[in-house]
């Protein structure tokens, strides 16, 4: 593939990513209106969210494996095929058991779409400096899309209405399946005989389930420490380890553990784990927060949160990766760690009366998306170090099962935390509005602390890299090869 068409395809598969990521959030907007139209509770609106999370996160990993098997571009061209058709559904939910039905059919479909659309980067751009140029123009669309979602969802929900969040997906999906089928090459996988690990997925999808519905349902009802809130959890428990122990002892395991011998693969999607569930928690609840506390209509929250999408992509698509390639990518991924737990700090500090945009959302809005413009693709090039060409697919549904991970459960233990303390507040009779925006600062807190020990975690594990602008072109550390870091 010459460098025309090599860019050519990213700019598709990059049209495929954005359109998934717009989901997870432009959803977020016209939660009030779904609320209202369809009656949901507080607790019951988050599975809109976190049934597409849920699904997405769950099937990743064997998603990914699938591409490896079966052919990348086969499973992408698959994936957009469910998310489109899924879309139609969600549009046309008129009650709440269709539209959260739909939202994880939609959930499966983004996981086939996205979960190969790295390992596909990483194989086409083998030169370091344009890899981590792809890999940031990647990490852009991944990251910021979600800001741009809620300003697509405050657009459509102002001027149309919920429904049409769902019904643009359908010509964006139909032309990103046309264009990949002419630009992208077909690949041949390994062939399905190689075995996909279903009991594997079954497992770990269950486990993720499982523990979101014991957060946002017995924990957010009874508390955390209810008979019922503890039996879940520890089934949650129980199917993960199985999922540990089946990947311990299949023959052909869904996630080879050898994969995490690498201690800057392992340490870059653990620091994913807890960056993403603060950023996920941000604008789930900020959205809440705006609409609520400030009285924003939809469009003024998707503007509100414009600028995060602005940082995020001149930093992402210009600048990180020089970055990267000066310093290496843990030295530049700390300052941006740094500089969204100083902004989720600031939203913590967000008054409950007379606030301003300027002084109060503005600078959480630069300095969160300053941060992730610098850290989010620093993680992504860790965890995709050591990806060898047969094992990209894996690694690529790894880094985005580890970010969806953290969103879905981020989401679910700080909507449930912000919901119980608003509660309890009321029931003791604080106004309204303080009770609210108590229950969105504590959320807030939660995150930042989260982001903190991300950093604190990054640390501790992960390996100093030299800039590769002054390194030799390095090999691949192999992954089916265990390694002692």
């Amino acid at each position: 593939m010459d460098d025309r068409s090599r860019w050519t395809a990213l700019i598709v598969l990059c049209t495929g990513m954005l359109m998934i990521v717009l989901d997870m959030t432009i959803v977020n907007v016209a939660l009030p209106s779904i609320q209202v139209r369809l009656g949901f509770s507080q607790a019951g609106l988050a599975w809109v969210v976190n049934a597409y999370l849920i699904a997405f996160a769950g099937l990743l990993l064997l998603a990914g494996r699938l591409g490896d098997l079966a052919g990348r571009r086969n499973v992408f061209l698959a994936g957009l095929g469910v998310f489109t058709g899924a879309s139609l559904l969600c549009g046309l939910a008129a009650n709440q058991e269709m539209l959260i039905a739909a939202r994880f059919l939609q959930g499966m479909g983004g996981a086939l779409t996205s979960s190969v659309i790295l390992g596909m980067i990483v194989t086409m751009f083998t030169d370091p400096h344009e890899q981590a140029r792809a890999i940031g123009v990647f990490a852009f669309v991944a990251s910021a899309g979600a800001a741009v979602g809620l300003l697509a969802g405050g657009i459509l929900t102002e001027f149309l209405n919920w429904h049409w969040i769902f019904f643009v997906n359908l010509p964006i999906g139909a032309v990103t399946a046309i264009a990949a089928l002419r630009v992208i090459k077909p690949d041949r996988g390994a062939g399905l005989r190689a075995g996909a690990d279903v009991p594997g997925a079954l497992m770990i999808t269950g486990a993720m389930m499982l523990a979101v519905f014991t957060i946002v349902g017995p924990a957010a009802q009874q508390g955390w420490l209810a008979v019922r809130t503890l039996t879940l959890g520890a089934c949650a428990l129980v199917l993960f380890g199985g999922f540990l122990l089946r990947q311990r002892t299949a023959r052909n395991p869904l996630m080879p553990l050898r994969i995490f011998s690498s201690r800057n693969v392992a340490g870059a999607n653990l620091v994913q784990v807890l960056g993403t569930a603060g950023m996920f928690g941000m604008f789930f609840l900020g959205s809440l927060y705006l609409r609520q506390i400030f009285g924003y209509d939809p469009l003024q929250i998707g503007l509100a949160f414009l600028p995060v999408a602005v940082m995020m992509g001149t930093l992402s698509v210009r600048y990180t990766d020089r970055l990267v390639m000066r310093f290496g990518a843990r030295a530049t991924m700390f300052p941006g760690l740094g500089l969204i737990a100083a902004g989720l700090a600031l939203f913590a500090l967000a008054p409950a009366a007379g606030g301003g945009y300027l002084s109060h959302i503005f600078p959480v809005a630069m300095l969160v998306g300053t941060g992730a413009g610098l850290c989010f693709p620093a993680l992504m090039s860790l965890a995709m170090s050591s990806a060898t060409p047969q094992d990209a697919g894996l690694a690529s549904g790894l880094v985005n099962t580890t970010a969806q991970i953290g969103g879905a459960l981020g989401l679910a233990v700080l909507a449930t935390v912000s919901s119980s303390r608003s509660n309890s507040l009321i029931a003791q009779h604080h106004p309204a509005a303080a009770a609210l925006t108590e229950g969105y600062h504590l959320a807030f807190w939660i995150a930042c602390g989260l982001v903190v020990v991300a950093a604190v975690l990054a640390a501790a594990v992960l390996r100093p890299q030299p800039g590769l602008a002054s390194a030799a072109q390095p090999t691949p550390e192999p992954v089916l090869v265990a390694q002692a870091d």
